[in-house]
């Protein structure tokens, strides 16, 4: 029987600072928040910023918040990016540069010379990330030391607890009814960082949508006996075995690590 297609009504929202959880990185997101604001009012004595922490941690997603609320004056830059994107544009206000520690050698050179072309014009900021604080990382020497020169952040890793509140908070915007004890399940049973954890959100929300039901851990486990895309990224406890597996056996096929999503 062909399998069911319907409208996708739970298409993840766009990243935005009301929607990223800032845990213990107040500061960070009200100084990120206030950039743009502070750079028409100027001169900004910090204009550029460094912000690093494991994936999963944010990072992307402040980025996308910080290009998405400004205006149409912002440029947001990753390993993606065509190297003439890194060219200074006196137009632009704000430059995000996603990931630095995976720019090509030539992508390097161009964020070094776009650095100090945002030193030079007052009324322009740069911020970049990465996985690792700047004596760690490994790109050219130069380009290190610039991005050590700024205000440096490192975004600090979010609990259980608030794991499972971003889950709710995820499900509520995209109008998901999510039982109370699912959010705990995933984190019990499932890879703990926040876009795996994302990822498997918007397959159940999709699931739910052709089932016509609300998501718990029954829909859960029907999702994973009819698709091995979803499966588990560690064994799910064998309290609660699917049906017609034996108690302890572990028949859920193998699952790639999830794509990066913009919690990364």
């Amino acid at each position: 029987m062909q399998r069911q297609l319907t409208l996708d009504l739970g298409t993840p929202p766009p990243a935005t600072f009301d929607n990223f959880f800032a845990a213990g990185n107040h500061e960070l997101i009200a100084r990120l928040r206030e950039l743009e604001g502070a750079l028409a009012a100027g001169p900004v004595a910090d204009r550029t910023f460094y912000v690093w922490g494991e994936p999963g941690s944010g990072r992307s997603h402040l980025l996308q918040a910080l290009t998405h609320e400004a205006n149409g004056h912002a440029r947001y830059l990753s390993p993606q990016s065509a190297l003439n994107a890194f060219g200074f544009d006196p137009r632009v206000t704000l430059y995000a540069v996603d990931d630095c520690d995976r720019l090509s050698a030539a992508q390097q050179i161009a964020l070094f010379n776009l650095f100090n072309e945002v030193r030079a014009h007052p009324t322009s900021a740069l911020v970049a990330t990465g996985n690792d604080a700047p004596l760690a990382l490994t790109v050219r020497e130069d380009l290190r030391t610039r991005l050590g020169w700024g205000l440096v952040f490192h975004l600090q890793p979010l609990s259980d607890e608030a794991k499972a509140s971003v889950l709710k908070h995820a499900a509520r915007e995209r109008g998901i009814v999510l039982a109370e004890d699912v959010p705990g399940y995933l984190l019990t049973h499932f890879r703990r960082d926040m876009p795996s954890l994302m990822a498997l959100l918007d397959e159940l929300d999709r699931f739910s949508l052709e089932q016509k039901r609300a998501v718990t851990r029954a829909l859960l486990r029907t999702m994973l006996q009819q698709s091995g895309r979803a499966a588990p990224l560690v064994p799910i406890a064998t309290t609660e075995p699917a049906a017609g597996v034996p108690p302890g056996s572990d028949s859920s096929p193998a699952a790639p690590d999830n794509d990066p999503t913009r919690f990364k």
